[in-house]
């Protein structure tokens, strides 16, 4: 009988279908052919319709080839009856569950009523009484009888000799504590072979050949540094190798030029492969801006640009300096020092009056430098410098007078000579100053000084004031004072305490001899030298002042040192003479000698070279 192959009706258009075109139509397409629509179960788990296989079949299959899961079992066992009771047989005995691992580690808490239960049967064990968990046991058990034990004390009373100290550094010489250590040391030796360090044994040799002084052997030659040791520590070649010279490939060692970075060198790894000098600069050299980021950054216009002038601000700047030194030394006032300048008696400065004063100041300055200091003091653009000016830009005004009251009532006329006399000039009838430009130093203070002058490049935002400002509008000096005002917190400086001669490392208090912002910012030359205020400031003796100024180039007998010395300490209110103290009489008395004409800075004629 023929068998034949019945495929599934499936109806339906193929996936397929419009896409390809079936070249072999005859050729069943590969693969298990279902109706569409079927799950992803039904397809994993096709219907199986094959009959069960028989029962003698199966024993013998269950010794080939087992189910999935289940135990080879052989053929002549399959319907063992045994086999049916080994399904139940369990080995071994059956425990009961025991408490669990956390019980063990964390118990419940007892109750007050439990503990009690459990300390009565736990008092049959020795060890819960003589060892109880946590505290010392009773030991009223093992007294006498009739003892109390809050009275009675034990052993003898110690009667104190002397103190930890005296017995680690006794007050005795080393001759004492010698002599002590070494009376009775022969017993020592008997009783306990108590010997001194690098002591003989005494044999007690009674042989008259014998010396106890004798050595036996020859002398080990050794070094006490270990030096000998170190040298059995390392092998010959390893010591051979450390002091021979590093071969080093130069192969290696040209890659590791062109790889590595080099300090103070930049690094071009490619500097072999182009045929250009050392110096050479790739690139355009494009010409500089006449203005800078400053500029730019302030918005400043190309006559106010400071690009390049840095040299030029420099020397007008220590040139107005080196005068404002020169004024203040030889001047009492302000007055005195715009009249020295202006000769002719015209009431303002120009650059010949500026270089006559330099020539008598003996001071040789190109006419360039003074034609640009001119020109910087010049704030109305008029080619000469007035008196305001004068006191704004060559001057301390703050720290010398005006000196304009010794003129006499108003209107201050100018042309006064140095004499107070004056001059041959025709007296005009212009004011020396305009009393607008006199302002009060301070609001406590009536005396009056020059107004300021600003003079700056960049321009002021408007409606521009600082939070120093603020308040200073409110509270302060001209407003209301804030000396009963209560005050809370702790101050940051403490002045109200006394600083201390030796700070400790964690004491972080400010007592009035730290530095500030503006030293911080502006360090000075002395504290580059790891000199501080408070060396400046600390007295000192006759002998250390001579020995500081002498070395650091001061010239003066022991005669004038001890007069300069004593006239310090006058202005004390204790007698102390500081550096800073004997450095301020020094400028007292050159001051003097200069006004008095016989120091070598005083105003005359320049020397002809």
């Amino acid at each position: 009988m023929s068998t034949k192959l019945v495929l599934p009706d499936i109806t339906g258009k193929s996936i397929y279908e419009g896409k390809f075109k079936d070249r072999t139509p005859q050729c069943p397409a590969a693969g298990k052919l279902t109706s569409s629509g079927d799950t992803t179960a039904q397809c994993l788990h096709p219907k199986n319709n094959r009959p069960p296989s028989p029962e003698v079949i199966r024993k013998f299959r269950a010794t080939v080839r087992p189910d999935a899961g289940q135990m080879r079992v052989f053929y002549g066992k399959a319907y063992d009856p045994h086999r049916q009771w080994a399904v139940d047989m369990s080995h071994g005995v059956n425990t009961q569950p025991s408490s669990s691992t956390k019980e063990a580690v964390n118990p419940n808490l007892k109750t007050l009523f439990q503990q009690r239960i459990l300390d009565r049967k736990e008092n049959c064990y020795q060890s819960h009484v003589r060892a109880p968990l946590g505290r010392s046991h009773d030991q009223a058990s093992g007294l006498p009888k009739g003892l109390n034990p809050n009275v009675f004390t034990f052993g003898m009373p110690t009667q104190l000799d002397s103190g930890a100290g005296g017995l680690v550094n006794p007050n005795k010489t080393y001759e004492q504590i010698f002599k002590e250590a070494s009376e009775g040391h022969e017993l020592y030796v008997r009783s306990h072979a108590d010997y001194y360090p690098r002591e003989r044994v005494c044999r007690s040799y009674t042989t008259p050949t014998f010396d106890p002084k004798k050595k036996f052997g020859l002398p080990t030659p050794h070094c006490n540094d270990g030096k000998n040791t170190r040298e059995t520590l390392k092998w010959i070649h390893e010591a051979q190798g450390d002091r021979a010279t590093k071969i080093v490939s130069k192969r290696l060692d040209d890659f590791r030029e062109k790889s590595q970075p080099q300090l103070g060198k930049v690094h071009d790894p490619i500097k072999d492969t182009l045929n250009v000098p050392p110096d050479h600069t790739f690139g355009i050299l494009l010409k500089p801006d006449p203005y800078g980021a400053g500029d730019i950054i302030h918005n400043r216009g190309i006559s106010n640009s400071l690009r390049g002038k840095e040299s030029q601000r420099g020397v007008v700047a220590a040139m107005r300096q080196q005068l404002k030194k020169l004024n203040y030394h030889h001047f009492n006032s302000l007055l005195e020092a715009f009249r020295f300048y202006d000769s002719s008696g015209k009431g303002k400065i120009t650059l010949s009056d500026l270089r006559n004063v330099c020539i008598k100041y003996r001071l040789p300055v190109d006419l360039d430098i003074l034609d640009k200091v001119l020109d910087y003091c010049d704030a109305d653009r008029d080619g000469m410098i007035n008196y305001l000016e004068f006191a704004n830009f060559l001057n301390w005004k703050e720290k010398m007078p005006t000196g304009l009251d010794e003129m006499g009532p108003p209107p201050m006329l100018i042309g006064m000579g140095l004499n107070n006399e004056p001059s041959k000039v025709t007296p005009l009838t212009d004011k020396l100053v305009d009393e607008a430009d006199l302002v009060p130093k301070s609001a406590q203070k009536s005396e009056l000084t020059p107004r300021h002058i600003q003079k700056q490049v960049d321009g002021s935002v408007g409606n521009h004031s600082t939070s120093n400002n603020m308040y200073n509008a409110v509270v302060g000096p001209g407003g209301i004072s804030t000396r009963d005002f209560r005050t809370y917190g702790v101050p940051t400086i403490r002045s109200d305490l006394s600083a201390p001669r030796i700070k400790r490392v964690d004491d972080r208090k400010n007592y009035g001899d730290e530095a500030f912002a503006y030293s911080l910012m502006c360090p000075s030359l002395y504290s580059q030298h790891n000199v501080h205020e408070r060396d400046m400031l600390m007295p000192r003796s006759l002998e250390e002042i001579c020995s500081i100024f002498t070395n650091i180039g001061v010239r003066m007998t022991g005669e004038q040192m001890e007069k300069a010395y004593n006239m310090a300490a006058a202005n004390h209110p204790k007698g102390h003479v500081s550096v800073e103290g004997f450095r301020n009489v020094l400028d007292e008395i050159q001051v003097e000698q200069i006004r008095a004409g016989v120091h070598p800075m005083a105003l005359g004629e320049a020397q002809p070279v």
